[in-house]
């Protein structure tokens, strides 16, 4: 099984990027997915999370901004950002279970 994160990248703070978790040996729809990240010098935060009913959880730090979903064709989940923060610059990941990608850099320019 694997995870494959991208999508990340330099935005100034009010903009826009979209995360793609593309999952290979595994069907996406069939496990929670998650998506986490660490900014330089902290830990691990949870972000989002979409589980088999797809129900999507957030943390209130992003409430409102992100949004999860997955395309179960494509067997890929999504992370979409909007109204970007600069502390929202992090490495992002994604996860299933005890599965995690190897995570994408997103830096916010104020």
């Amino acid at each position: 099984v694997q995870l494959q994160a991208s999508g990340g990248g330099l935005v100034q703070a009010g903009g826009s990027l979209r995360l793609s978790c593309a999952v290979s040996g595994r069907t996406v729809r069939n496990y929670v997915m998650g998506w986490f990240r660490q900014a330089p010098g902290k830990e691990r935060e949870f972000v989002a999370a979409i589980n088999l009913s797809g129900n999507t959880f957030y943390a209130d730090s992003v409430k409102g901004r992100f949004t999860i979903s997955r395309d179960n064709a494509k067997n890929t989940g999504y992370l979409q950002m909007n109204s970007l923060k600069s502390e929202d610059t992090a490495v992002y990941y994604c996860a299933q279970g005890s599965t995690k990608g190897q995570g994408t850099l997103v830096t916010v320019s104020s």
